[in-house]
């Protein structure tokens, strides 16, 4: 089987070696035990792989560079234009060649994808959505335009769309799905120490403002003004840092709030396992990675309503679902704090759910896809 990947994840080219970010690539790399030939479509910048990077696992690879492009400025649409015709014939190639069609979206790359694939009605398709499918959203132009081809069965045929959440009304080539970070030998039942005397909450991922990183701060800063003993440890980086830093020192939270950066699967996951709390209170998501991953190890959730996280909290019956007023989250985690039992029924049922969707699942899951 040809296996056509439309992507617009940047990689890094090292010889003949193409990393991408992690997480992405070792799903890709679930795909590519199944299939006997790969072809990428994505971008390539420059520079040195990171730990959060990773390196595709095949023999054979068919990578296709094509240039980066976005419509953020009249300049970058401009220059766009003369780079389109270069990246529909690219992916037009590789859509030819193959014989399962995958798109990533949503992304720029991908949006052109979901034209080009309307070309190949016969083909056997999939496309993940990671990003929030919720109709109901707030979302770019360019969003809408890629749920809209992908949901309408006459232009996009022979497809699976796979999305984070079980929405109504949909098309009847939507599937819900999911991502797993964890195998069945990994699991344990992780017993949280106690609430007293301090409380560990954990933040993994870019400090960017989407990320909203300074409410977490500024939440845990009302939980010391409570009288509460609390240590929150944020892992990643991001352009948000430098700010984050001033806020921290103006208001002396130095003692409170720890900076990791970026780190590796194995270190994040030992901060998962020591932690009460994990907190993610983003503007938008898809699949909530660290949220999940987080459960995985008994951690409570605390998260925005966005995307499938009521979904994946029970509507707050695994954890709490933030509605971005201090005062109200503040009530909020009093509430848990106060009544420990509540707290490790939580941490019970979230790792319960966490669980079950494991790599293994993740795999059979996928093979279904490729062999239906």
């Amino acid at each position: 089987m040809k296996f056509a990947i439309i992507t617009h994840v940047n990689h890094i080219q090292q010889a003949n070696n193409y990393f991408g970010y992690a997480p992405y690539v070792y799903e890709m790399n679930i795909w590519f035990k199944y299939v006997n030939e790969v072809i990428i479509v994505a971008p390539v910048k420059k520079g040195t792989p990171t730990v959060i990077d990773s390196l595709y696992n095949h023999e054979k690879i068919d990578f296709r560079k094509v240039p980066d492009f976005s419509f953020t400025s009249f300049n970058k649409t401009f220059s766009s234009l003369f780079k389109l015709p270069i990246i529909f014939w690219e992916i037009f190639c590789a859509m030819k060649k193959a014989d399962h069609i995958h798109l990533r979206c949503p992304g720029n790359v991908g949006l052109i994808g979901c034209f080009v694939q309307i070309l190949f009605p016969n083909k056997i398709k999939t496309a993940k959505y990671a990003g929030n499918w919720d109709s109901q959203s707030k979302q770019p132009f360019t969003y809408n335009i890629q749920k809209w081809i992908l949901k309408n069965t006459f232009l996009t045929r022979n497809m699976q769309v796979l999305v984070y959440g079980d929405w109504k009304n949909q098309s009847k080539n939507i599937k819900p799905f999911f991502t797993a970070t964890y195998s069945d030998s990994e699991k344990e039942a992780v017993a949280k120490t106690s609430l007293n005397p301090v409380i560990d909450l954990v933040f993994v991922g870019s400090l960017v403002p989407g990320k909203n990183p300074l409410y977490a701060i500024k939440l845990i800063e009302k939980l010391t003004e409570k009288g509460r003993s609390v240590i929150l440890n944020l892992y990643g980086d991001g352009a948000e840092k430098e700010r984050l830093q001033k806020y921290i020192q103006k208001n002396k939270l130095q003692d409170i709030v720890i900076f990791h950066g970026n780190k590796n699967k194995e270190t994040i996951k030992i901060a998962y396992k020591k932690s009460h709390f994990v907190i993610l209170p983003s503007k938008s998501e898809g699949w909530p990675k660290a949220i999940a991953e987080a459960m995985f190890w008994g951690c409570v959730p605390i998260a925005t309503k966005v995307s499938c996280v009521p979904f994946i909290l029970d509507f707050g019956n695994r954890g709490v679902l933030l509605e971005m007023d201090l005062n109200q989250d503040l009530d909020q985690m009093e509430h848990i704090i106060k009544d420990e039992s509540n707290f490790r029924n939580k941490s019970r049922l979230s790792q319960n759910w966490s669980q079950y969707y494991t790599l293994e699942l993740f795999e059979a899951e996928i093979k279904k896809l490729l062999f239906k």
